[in-house]
């Protein structure tokens, strides 16, 4: 029997093709393996020169302005060209965009025993770096978006600017108390790796402002095929709690959007405001009204447009300078 939704990553890799992208494999270090969806330019074209390094010919020969990188870091409930579809073929015009799948999700691995956010964004930056990225702008999703914040703390020079939804720069104790408090579960991990159809269904219901329904099947086919890894992925979940003495907000030169679902269930818009304080004058939030936790998914024609403005002025200015 068809599994529905392993068929919708056929057709979600389909259009990620059709949009311009290719997948692409990076080797991190060994034991470490991070998938990526890239330009295709950035795929087919790449040549030895002849002293052996590699070179983009594509825009060597054009004499052409390479496009602005744009790198998408998903959230914890699915692989990258999943969570960014609606927003891949809006941006890909303008801008380099860049996919890369977390570590256990899709097709990414490590031997490595570290489950932090920081590993993972160490390992996203090594691997753009391997792929001749230079510069970019980084936007993260929940899970993702902590990750964001873990590469601009880490590589401040490489990032044009931070754009986060649905995260915090660290998930402290006190604050994962509250919001677990609040929904109704003792954990993390009960939340975002359920184990039943009630636990998904309940899943979806705290992550969006819109009821929605799906048959049973769906549901069933979900839990077959989008929650593998689980130990490991349980481990990131550990991995992420801290205490509030070692959580410290960064501070970052960029230009930082928090772009957030007014109706957001899980880290809430009172979370967003403190957090914009705390970033200082150059962090701008921006909420989009009728949107819950997974606002690029639920109002994706108001998100695409938000963050383009964004990226737009962030290159604008850039160009001023």
């Amino acid at each position: 029997m068809v599994n529905w939704v392993e068929a919708q990553k056929h057709l979600f890799h389909f259009l990620a093709k059709t949009a311009g992208l290719r997948h692409q494999t990076v080797e991190i270090e060994p034991g470490t393996v991070m998938s990526f969806w890239v330009p295709k330019a950035k795929h087919e074209k790449k040549k030895k020169n002849s002293s052996n390094k590699e070179v983009d010919d594509d825009t060597k020969k054009k004499g052409e302005k390479e496009k602005p990188a744009v790198v998408l870091v998903h959230g914890f409930a699915a692989e990258g060209i999943a969570t960014w579809l609606l927003q891949v073929g809006s941006l890909t015009s303008r801008y380099a965009v860049y996919v890369p799948d977390l570590l256990f999700f899709g097709g990414s691995v490590t031997a490595s025993a570290d489950r932090s956010p920081g590993f993972q964004a160490r390992c996203i930056i090594t691997g753009l770096g391997r792929l001749g990225v230079g510069r970019f702008t980084a936007v993260g999703f929940s899970y993702g978006g902590m990750v964001a914040f873990k590469m601009a703390e880490a590589r401040p020079e490489l990032l044009d600017a931070l754009v986060v939804s649905g995260s915090v720069v660290a998930l402290t104790d006190a604050i994962s108390r509250e919001a677990l408090d609040r929904l109704g579960f003792s954990s993390w991990a009960e939340l975002l790796l359920p184990e039943t159809l009630e636990g998904l269904k309940a899943l979806f219901s705290v992550g969006t402002y819109k009821k929605l329904w799906f048959p049973d099947r769906l549901y069933k086919d979900c839990l077959k095929v989008m929650f593998d890894n689980r130990k490991e992925k349980k481990e990131l979940l550990e991995g992420l709690v801290i205490s509030k003495e070692g959580a410290k907000v960064p501070i970052l030169p960029q230009m930082v959007l928090l772009l957030w679902g007014e109706n957001d269930r899980i880290l809430n818009m009172k979370l967003a405001e403190d957090m914009k304080k705390q970033l200082g004058e150059k962090a701008t939030l921006q909420g989009i009204k009728k949107a819950g936790h997974l606002v690029h998914l639920e109002r994706p024609r108001v998100y695409n447009r938000c963050l383009k403005q964004f990226l737009a002025q962030v290159h604008d200015k850039g160009n001023q300078e």
